[in-house]
């Protein structure tokens, strides 16, 4: 395993005399891939040394480092060891009874078995969808005395490490605040030991001997905000009272695809702000597709908003609707009235729709389903970039972004659907009759 000269540069760092060690940057740096090589040397030279590799979701985990980043960093790095998986209780156990640790700290079971053993290292990785407090319980555990053996002279204690990655979120994440500006998340008080807190930044050209071109131009060509953080590897300048922090969206993605049985399923519109409604140089008319599930949770499974007439984004709605198997379709007619309705009737007779008005201001409709995003009840089913980007713009004050949010107008009004009573009830627009909802067409 050949490392890159950004990659050594970050080597020396991991040598050095802190403890807690930050490795932040764009995507695809070769973080994670450097924290486990490290990890394993550690084992290898410390036996019956105990390591810990934590990330929020334990699927997450076990797709992206147990079954793929740790089997290739044997595979180059170590090449002649052998070891052994213990896959149902996710841990590897290498030559001198040296042993690795997965865990996901969602589950709380394992967690709290987990935390019942002491480690000489923990990983963090992806932390900006991990709280904080729940990195400060894992590194009370941070304790294991073990004795690492080097060319034949007598044993040294081996140095207790906490390794940390990310793709870096804003500024108010407190890894921001700890590694950054040196300062306790909590208290903002600065650190007791600031120097035992270092960070290295790596980012994907520093790594481009080992990606390909079209993967750069890929990131390259993200929205700014977007590029921001997963080429240039910087932390974004926090929105002041943000309602829906990239960490919160983050935290509860779904990347893996899988998800609960639905009890429903909504397509939602929000119209061209315009009245020439046969216009299509109007502002998008944002579609979502949004799910409960039988968890309880939601689940945004499509971003489908267009920039087109009418008999376009009809068909695009009324085709969701029936390849989702979808109970209705929802639309704010405030500039629309009997039209977005006729649009939906033309397009799929007898689709069942929802009429619903806009009585509050944008930022005011979406307040009430922060909480709802941070606490985990609203997650993305994948990437829906532009969404995003909108939904970033969304805080206490108003709307700080550029041209309307349609596509997070559409959303607000598909979870308002899935989550009755989060916004007042709205009353139907007159003249327009909503026809009966009913399930499952």
């Amino acid at each position: 395993m050949k490392l890159t000269p950004k990659q050594d540069e970050a080597q020396r760092i991991l040598s050095g005399d802190a403890t807690h060690l930050l490795l932040v940057g764009g995507s695809r740096s070769g973080k994670t891939a450097l924290f486990v090589r490290n990890i394993v040397m550690r084992a290898l030279k410390a036996p019956n040394s105990r390591h810990a590799i934590f990330r929020f979701r334990l699927n997450h985990l076990i797709a992206s480092i147990y079954l793929d980043t740790f089997p290739k960093v044997m595979r180059l790095a170590f090449p002649d060891i052998q070891y052994v998986p213990h896959n149902q209780e996710r841990y590897i156990t290498l030559p001198g009874n040296s042993e690795i640790w997965f865990a996901g700290l969602d589950d709380k079971e394992r967690t709290e078995k987990i935390l019942g053993m002491e480690f000489s290292t923990l990983f963090f990785n992806e932390i900006s969808q991990i709280p904080h407090a729940s990195v400060s319980l894992a590194c009370t555990r941070l304790a294991q005395k073990s004795e690492q053996k080097i060319d034949g002279r007598d044993p040294v204690p081996l140095r207790l490490r906490a390794y940390y990655d990310e793709n870096p979120p804003n500024k108010s994440h407190w890894s921001y605040r700890m590694f950054i500006e040196k300062v306790d998340p909590e208290t903002r008080l600065t650190l007791r030991n600031p120097e035992d807190y270092a960070a290295f930044f790596m980012n994907p050209r520093d790594n481009i001997e080992n990606l390909s071109k079209e993967y750069i131009d890929q990131l390259e060509n993200l929205p700014a905000r977007m590029r921001t953080r997963f080429l240039d590897g910087k932390f974004g300048e926090a929105t002041s009272n943000q309602l829906f922090p990239d960490d919160s969206i983050e935290k509860w993605r779904v990347i893996d695809g899988v998800t609960p049985d639905y009890v429903r399923i909504v397509v939602a519109v929000d119209p061209s702000g315009s009245g020439d409604v046969d216009n299509a140089d109007n502002d998008e008319i944002g579609i979502s597709v949004v799910a409960l599930g039988t968890d309880g949770n939601a689940y945004v499974l499509e971003d489908l908003t267009v920039k087109a007439g009418p008999a376009t984004w009809g068909r695009i709605a009324t085709t969701a609707f029936d390849r989702h198997n979808a109970d209705c379709i929802v639309g704010e007619t405030n500039f629309g009235g009997a039209m977005v309705q006729q649009t939906i009737q033309v397009a799929r007779p007898r689709t069942p729709f929802k009429a619903v008005t806009a009585s509050r201001g944008k930022a005011q409709r979406a307040e009430p389903f922060s909480a709802l995003y941070e606490s985990g009840k609203v997650r993305h089913v994948g990437r829906f970039v532009q969404l995003e980007d909108e939904l970033s713009g969304f805080s206490t004050t108003g709307y700080t972004g550029g041209k309307s949010p349609n596509r997070a107008d559409a959303l607000i009004w598909g979870l308002a659907e899935i989550f009755p009573g989060m916004i007042r009830a709205t009353k139907p627009v007159q003249n327009v009759a909503p026809l009966p909802v009913v399930n499952r067409w």
